[in-house]
């Protein structure tokens, strides 16, 4: 089935009986761009909901979980971590083809550009201040009384993460690419010693992962928690620095060669510095590993993207494409990173 499709009268019918209150008729809509779980937005004459779905087709194993995507998004929901209500989980395969959640549907803006072109210059300092702290209360989160304890294995989850995209990464090998090896290699021969902090974490938290307030610069959810798991908090930050060493634009989304001071942006090191300060740290030794780990699993991410694209599971197979070309340019910038600060 095409990722751009859906069984409305499958889904209205599994609705009507496994959540209450829902009346139809429903009418759907896609959300355009994404090219992870397709989503799409549920229209009834009383309520919205939205709805994520895995692909159809063949996936990498433990991909696209979107049962997980529904348990630590529910377990949030009295945390200081802004996520959208959960109502039902179908892991039903035959309902529409794939599993799938339905979450409350909240209105919000959602930024592309962390330029943030379109607000005032004391707005936009507050908008990555609360990217700030809303990390600071992810990473805060208490597991075990969140019910999450068991949501990611023991031990060193770099070298844990490392060995999975690895092996993800080389599944979806479409061509071979010296840059991505090397830095595979440097990473699995650098890893830090296992420093004891086990937290919660988002996985992929960037700005155009949250949704904030239509009037206010507060965020009122967190999307997207396909990645999550519990690991080491150091990775969800330099992904966040990762994203904004990208090129500004609609490819890039990054804040590189941008007067951020001139916009009212802090730096990268005024960003870790505060988070430093919410946490309760002195600083952050080798943050050019972090980085140089990023950069890897995004790039073993984007290569995922292509081969759906090319196998014709994508999400957007244009725009999937596309976004393989990047692969070497996000080797190419972990290894930079490596050698800078790893």
């Amino acid at each position: 089935m095409d990722t751009n499709e859906l069984d409305t009268a499958a889904v209205e019918n599994w609705l009507a009986k496994a959540l209450p209150d829902f009346q139809g008729p429903l009418e759907v809509e896609k959300f355009v761009g994404g090219q992870s779980n397709p989503t799409f937005l549920l229209k009834t004459p009383a309520r919205e909901y939205v709805l994520r779905r895995k692909p159809p087709g063949v996936l990498l194993k433990s991909a696209h979980a979107v049962d997980r995507e529904f348990r630590v998004q529910q377990a949030l929901a009295d945390s200081d971590v802004p996520v959208a209500k959960m109502y039902v989980l179908c892991e039903d395969d035959n309902v529409i083809g794939s599993a799938f959640y339905v979450m409350e549907r909240i209105e919000g803006r959602n930024f592309d550009d962390p330029r943030l072109v379109d607000l005032s210059v004391s707005d936009r300092a507050k908008v990555f201040d609360q990217m700030n702290a809303v990390l600071a209360a992810i990473h805060s989160v208490d597991i075990d009384a969140a019910g999450l304890g068991d949501y990611g294995p023991q031990g060193n989850y770099f070298e844990r993460q490392i060995g999975r995209w690895t092996k993800q990464y080389r599944q979806s090998e479409t061509e071979a690419v010296p840059e991505m090896d090397q830095l595979m290699d440097w990473l699995a021969d650098n890893i830090p010693e296992d420093d004891g902090k086990r937290t919660l974490v988002h996985g992929d938290f960037r700005l155009d992962n949250m949704l904030f307030a239509k009037d206010r610069t507060d965020c009122v959810a967190v999307l997207d928690w396909e990645l999550s798991t519990i690991g080491h908090p150091y990775a969800d930050l330099a992904g966040m620095i990762m994203q904004w060493q990208m090129p500004p634009g609609g490819a890039g989304r990054g804040l590189k060669g941008v007067d951020r001071a001139a916009l009212g942006l802090p730096s990268d090191s005024e960003f870790i510095a505060a988070y430093c300060q919410r946490m309760g740290l002195a600083g952050i030794d080798r943050f050019g590993f972090y980085l140089a780990f990023c950069f890897f699993r995004m790039a073993a991410i984007i290569q995922g993207v292509k081969k759906r694209g090319l196998d014709g599971n994508a999400s957007d197979p244009e725009r999937a494409a596309q976004m393989g070309t990047y692969v070497p340019l996000f080797a190419n910038a972990g290894l930079e990173a490596a050698k800078n600060g790893g």
